[in-house]
Parts: C-alpha cells; structure tokens; sequence
C-alpha cells in the first residue's frame, strides 16, 4: 500500500492558488510528512488527472475552476452538500479507490460567519449569487438551520435553481437585505476592482457580511458594510474554514486555522511587494 504524502488543487488556472501557502502551513505546524501541490488541468484531461492521482497514492484533491461539475460528476460517493449544490470541490481516496466527493465551501462559509460572532440556525440570510459556490453556501445554511434564505442574482433562472438547494430557500431582492442578518456575496464582482455586488443603501447595522472574495482583502463590500455599522468577515476566513475541513476529510486531523491564515498573509505580502 502506497503511504499517502501528497494533496493537490486542480485547476484551471492554479499558478495564483493560495492553498499550496495554506495547506503546506498546517502540515508543518503539526508535524506532518506531507505536501500541497498545484497542478494546472485542462478540462479534457481531468478524469486522466484524478485516476492518476489516485493510482499515484495522493492524500486528496482540492477542485477548482473550472472543474468542479466534473468532479460532481466522476465521483462515486457525494456528501449532502455536494449532492445539493451539483459541486464538489474536494475528493477523497479511500483505501478501496473509492473516489468521495465532498463540497466544504458551504461549511466553510458557515464556519467563518460563526466566527464572526453570527448565529446560523434562526438567521435571515441574503445570498448574492447563484453559481456553484452560492448553491454550496445556500445548502449549508439550510442545514444548518437557518429560517430564511433569499437569493439575489440578475438570472431569475440560475436563483430558481440555487433555490431548490434548501427548503427555506427562495428567489429574493435586494430588498430582502432590510430585514437580512446575514449577507453574503458569493458573486466574482470587486475581485481586484473597487466595484460592489450590491449598493451600498441597502446595507445597515444588523447585519453580518461576508465577502468570497479576498482580492483585495477589504473589497468595496466589505468597507460599505463597515461604514455603516455592520460587522464583516472577509472572504479569506472562508477560504481557510472551509480548507480546514478538507485536511479533516484527507487526514483525519484539525489544523490550526490562524496559523494558516497568517501563512496566506504572508504569500500575499510577498505578491505585492
């Protein structure tokens, strides 16, 4: 039996991936014999990629895009929040060959409001966005226990259909953020640019929102929503959180997440200098 040392994220482009800096942290801070890898794959040699790296003895993947419908699709086993939201974005190798697909991008998004002091179960969220990573995130909330879930995203069908990944689920407005507590954009706007997925009038003290993206760190979103009182995760924390789980699902052991954050600050600094 091949001893298992090595995780990868597939992808398409990988080459600005922070979880090589992230995963390679926590196993140093524990103590492990092991080590993240980035493999950049185009969409025609991804199931080759994934036998491969299975047959090869790897720990675990991590999927991302543009892959992780395929990984829905090439896996054999799917967890609830995979199987709800159509994505996977992390498989795992048992020691049959069984290939496990798993989607930690809703925990982890749960996992980083938790720690920003929200209370899941009970709460009103407004989710902007309707693509594989809201679906994930509108699924773990439902699970999770939370009372209503109003989906805002300019195509009417796309939020129809991330509705259907919860009960409590529905095809919402910006306005539904006047008696939101938590908001969350899981939309691609403000990545790199000083736009923001939402207008700033909507926004008010109650709330707690979260941001996916962590290019730049304070997107447009996250600063609007401070400056009027609302407390913000940034979409970094979620990125560690939901990566945190991944090490659970391959390894069996939790890492620290702070020392893993500090390590994705530090590849940041290094890029922007």
């Amino acid at each position: 039996m091949k001893l298992k040392t090595i995780a990868a994220v597939i992808g398409s482009p990988v080459s600005q991936s922070l979880s090589p800096a992230i995963h390679n942290a926590a196993f140093t801070q524990m103590s492990k014999p092991w080590r993240y890898v980035a493999i950049d794959v185009d969409a025609e040699y991804f199931e080759e990629e994934v036998l491969a790296a299975r047959e090869s003895g790897m720990l675990g993947l991590s999927i991302t895009m543009p892959h992780k419908d395929a990984a829905f699709a090439l896996v054999q086993h799917r967890d609830e929040i995979a199987q709800r939201s159509g994505s996977v974005n992390t498989i795992i190798f048992d020691d049959a060959g069984t290939l496990r697909g798993a989607n930690t991008d809703g925990d982890g998004c749960c996992d980083a409001l938790v720690r920003g002091g929200a209370t899941i179960a009970g709460s009103r969220a407004v989710v902007l966005g309707a693509g594989g990573t809201a679906r994930a995130v509108v699924a773990a909330l439902g699970l999770r226990g939370a009372a209503d879930i109003a989906i805002v995203n300019r195509t009417q069908s796309r939020a129809v259909e991330a509705s259907e990944c919860a009960d409590v689920a529905r095809v919402g407005s910006e306005s539904d953020i006047a008696d939101a507590t938590l908001l969350i954009n899981t939309t691609s706007v403000g990545m790199g640019t000083s736009e923001s997925p939402v207008s700033s009038s909507f926004l008010h003290s109650s709330l707690i929102a979260l941001d996916a993206v962590y290019h730049p760190l304070e997107t447009s979103f996250i600063a609007q929503a401070r400056s009027v009182g609302a407390q913000t995760v940034d979409g970094l924390w979620m990125l560690i959180c939901q990566a945190v789980l991944q090490e659970e699902l391959w390894c069996g052991v939790t890492p620290d997440p702070q020392v893993m954050r500090d390590a994705a600050l530090r590849e940041l600094a290094q890029r922007n200098a």
